[in-house]
């Protein structure tokens, strides 16, 4: 990672903690200093599910030509995540706070420190007279040069470029020279609402406009996107609808519901109610903002239920479906998954999920579809839960453990990506001086 940067910079090196050094004063000392002996070490069985290792137990090695054993990964090219410094060493949730998933949630979602950084709003028009916000670092359109690689952010439902993984993704990215950009969708951090319309699981009409549009600024860059959640969802979809024509180089998608149906079936059980509520009452805020647009609906549409919705499938029920065409909102979910989209992905994808994500169901991933395409790669930490991953370096109050890891992908990627490039282009040159004129100039577009 860079060095941290000067006061002038956009990037600032300090950061807003909510109720994080309270928190802290909580956490037993031993805790805080985890060990490396720490009794969070995991082990994973033949069957690749990682079990909590025995007292005493003996076990060879693991494999250097491998990522840690304590982590699940699949995929046709796995073997390149061998070379991850991030991966050669066992998953360690931090104590206390990973000990139950909705614990290391809620803790992520409200202890997790937020990097302040200046941003610079732009509000794209779309077709249909709609709005999307993307927020880009200010001064970078001086700082970078033009084909620096860009990188898109897509948040989760309601969320948005305030939210912590977020931030620490951007200010990770933007120490490695990347050009980033957070993708606000329709009434999200302040995204302007014009149509009465939101956005859903199901459609990639706003972010296909948004890679355009990024494309026409920097047609000398290529083009990344990372998806958290419904981001995720939203994003391989796209990726599946492009198929061999998608004009991004590269992607990551992290706790993907994948199987809307799945994750709808969980989300009214036990505990996760308390995240339904939460959602639904964060949908109900943007709707209110924006009640008068959607005065005088005709049709299916049941205003009143979104408005008061309680649930986010009330609110789907009453509003987002019927938006978007589904005959109920049981025909949205299940046409609106992209666990089905996995096997028309052809660029490099590394989906990354936690098996105790209560939001995004262990079961639901498509693991079959992920090994069969030669362009995915997936890895399943043991412990994590929804968007929180407290574990690594920076824990508990930095970065997830999810986001060197990204970045190492996006670069092995990137890199591959140029050295092919550069190599097409000194092939192409040396056919043609063989053959043609010394006046004749070459022209090689980019692909």
């Amino acid at each position: 990672m860079a060095a941290p940067p000067t006061p002038s910079s956009p990037l600032v090196a300090s950061t807003r903690r909510f109720v994080a050094p309270r928190l802290r004063s909580l956490l037993p000392a031993a805790a805080v200093s985890m060990s490396s002996t720490s009794s969070s070490s995991i082990s994973a069985p033949s069957n690749g599910r990682p079990v909590s290792g025995g007292a005493g137990e003996q076990r060879p090695p693991p494999s250097p030509l491998l990522p840690h054993e304590s982590l699940e990964v699949a995929g046709a090219r796995c073997g390149l995540l061998a070379g991850f410094d991030s991966l050669r060493r066992p998953y360690r949730a931090f104590p206390i706070v990973a000990s139950n998933r909705h614990v290391e949630t809620i803790f992520a979602a409200f202890a997790r420190s937020l990097p302040a950084v200046a941003l610079r709003r732009e509000c794209l028009r779309t077709p249909d007279d709609g709005a999307v916000a993307l927020d880009w670092v200010s001064g970078d359109d001086r700082a970078l040069p033009r084909d620096a690689p860009v990188l898109i952010l897509l948040p989760g439902l309601t969320g948005g470029t305030d939210d912590t993984y977020v931030r620490h993704m951007l200010l990770r990215a933007r120490n490695k020279g990347w050009r980033v950009v957070v993708f606000n969708s329709r009434g999200c951090a302040g995204s302007p609402v014009t149509t009465a319309k939101f956005y859903s699981a199901s459609f990639t009409g706003d972010l296909r406009q948004v890679v355009d549009h990024v494309l026409g600024r920097f047609p000398q860059s290529n083009v990344y996107a990372v998806g958290w959640s419904l981001g995720a969802n939203i994003l391989v979809r796209y990726l599946g609808e492009e198929t061999d024509k998608c004009v991004l180089s590269g992607a990551v998608s992290l706790c993907n519901p994948f199987d809307l149906v799945i994750a709808d079936e969980d989300f009214h059980k036990g505990f996760n109610n308390v995240y339904d509520r939460a959602l639904a009452k964060a949908l109900r805020n943007i709707f209110k903002k924006h009640a008068l647009l959607f005065e005088g609906l005709e049709g299916e549409y049941n205003i009143p239920k979104a408005a008061n919705a309680r649930s986010v499938r009330d609110f789907d029920e009453g509003l987002t479906r019927v938006s978007f065409g589904f005959k109920s909102v049981d025909d949205y979910y299940s046409n609106s998954s992209s666990s089905d989209s996995i096997k028309n992905v052809s660029i490099p994808l590394l989906c990354i999920q936690a098996d105790n994500d209560p939001i995004a169901p262990s079961r639901g991933i498509p693991r079959e579809d992920i090994k069969a395409n030669p362009n995915c790669l997936l890895i399943v930490t043991p412990q994590g839960g929804h968007l929180g991953w407290v574990a690594g370096e920076d824990a508990p109050f930095g970065c997830p453990w999810t986001d060197p890891i990204i970045m190492e992908f996006l670069e092995y990627v990137h890199n591959e990506k140029n050295s092919s490039t550069k190599g097409s282009i000194s092939y192409e040159q040396q056919s043609v001086t063989q053959t043609s004129a010394p006046d004749v100039s070459v022209h090689v577009l980019r692909y």
